[in-house]
């Protein structure tokens, strides 16, 4: 009796998310009754605030559980519009704006909405970890051009200037960066960005984190570097991180007109719509600004005294060094001197002294660890006496 067929070319190809195994590994040991402080997770551990949740309970209440327009209900759209508007003075119309089922979601039919088979997608690394999957699932070819924390972790233009082929179609840039923390300046967005209407390159410009800066820094929407970057730059931003709602999965791509359609006629056939109640939730934090202002702020106060108390002491361990985060709410030290592969040095960890952390080889970046801030105080405390206990050990 014959076997079946084979499975598709994209799902033997396509790997799986390292940083979701890893915290699904952490948390089935803490379900366990072990004791692991993990810091694998990109989610903020604050509840999604009580005025958003009520919005999306109304919604619920009033039948809002139909089908809703593909790239979104009217008044979210219009609603984000206005949004970058006021922060950006990005003037949008409704119909330039798509709603998405996640952040996620919405790099991918970017990706899918402007690059063929045998394109050539740019990203920087330390990148995040989906990126490459999504270019490989599109029929695009990833291309990695590395940035080492002696740069910042960031893409100069020599670099990519140097990196563009003829089959370079899209760069992928994500400021603040999941996973190094880095923020672009103005000043060096620019310069990339010229570089892209040089060569004719589209942008998708992952703006997940940008309410997430500190330091009095102000965030850079890419588009508004100039009319000709504008028209071939995609913006992706959402609600997951800025009002800790990851699990509504709600994002936001906002194109060029043509661009936009695009992406909602592939949305069209690939996931219909966004949840609709969880729209309304969406919608509150953008109408109900002093709310959503005061609960973005307590949570940024906290991610900056985690972030400045963790970096601190990470620098404190002998063998590790680690940038300041200029935003999201990671930190990527560099643990290359302890002569163990990334990978090896997170098992070990995990095993040995209960801390979950991620490999930098899972970004593109091998002799690195990310660490996520975005949990308790007791949790990084703890953690990073443990790590500092398990490194002097290594260095016996």
């Amino acid at each position: 009796m014959s076997n079946p067929p084979p499975l598709s070319v994209w799902a033997r190809n396509v790997s799986p998310s390292p940083t979701l195994a890893i915290d699904a590994k952490a948390k089935a040991m803490i379900a366990a009754g072990e004791d692991v402080c993990s810091f694998a997770a990109g989610e903020p551990d604050f509840d999604t605030p009580e005025f958003i949740k009520e919005a999306a309970v109304a919604a619920l209440k009033a039948g809002k559980t139909k089908y809703a327009p593909t790239p979104g209900i009217e008044p979210l759209r219009a609603a984000v519009a206005e949004r970058y508007g006021a922060e950006y003075g990005y003037r949008l119309t409704p119909g330039q704006v798509v709603v998405s089922p996640g952040g996620k979601f919405s790099c991918y039919l970017a990706i899918l909405a402007v690059c063929d088979p045998g394109d050539e997608v740019l990203i920087p690394a330390p990148y995040w970890v989906s990126y490459p999957e999504m270019a490989k699932l599109a029929g695009a070819t990833p291309k990695f051009v590395l940035c080492s924390d002696r740069a910042g972790f960031k893409l100069t233009p020599a670099q990519l200037e140097a990196a563009i082929t003829p089959k370079t179609k899209l760069l992928v840039l994500c400021s603040p960066s999941n996973p190094s923390g880095a923020v672009y300046t103005r000043a060096e967005l620019a310069a990339l960005a010229e570089l892209c209407v040089k060569h004719n390159l589209y942008v998708l410009s992952d703006e997940m984190y940008e309410h997430l800066i500190y330091d009095g820094n102000q965030p850079v929407n890419f588009a508004m570097l100039g009319a000709e970057v504008e028209k071939r730059t995609i913006t992706v931003a959402g609600f997951s991180k800025t009002y800790s709602m990851t699990g509504w999965r709600l994002g936001t791509l906002v194109a060029p007109a043509p661009i936009a359609r695009a992406v909602a006629e592939l949305q069209s056939q690939m996931a219909s719509n966004a949840t609709t109640f969880a729209q309304y939730g969406a919608l509150a934090a953008l109408k109900e600004k002093a709310k959503a202002a005061q609960a973005l702020a307590e949570m940024k106060s906290a991610f900056d005294r985690r972030r400045k108390f963790l970096h601190a002491e990470l620098n404190k361990i002998p063998g590790v060094s680690c940038l300041l985060a200029g935003g999201a709410f990671y930190l990527f030290p560099n643990i290359s001197s302890f002569g163990l592969k990334d990978t090896e040095f997170c098992a070990r960890l995990l095993d040995q002294a209960k801390v979950a952390a991620v490999p930098g080889s899972a970004f593109g970046a091998e002799g690195y660890l990310r660490l996520s801030y975005a949990t308790g105080d007791e949790i990084i405390r703890k953690g990073v006496e443990r790590l500092a206990a398990f490194c002097a050990g290594l260095k016996k």
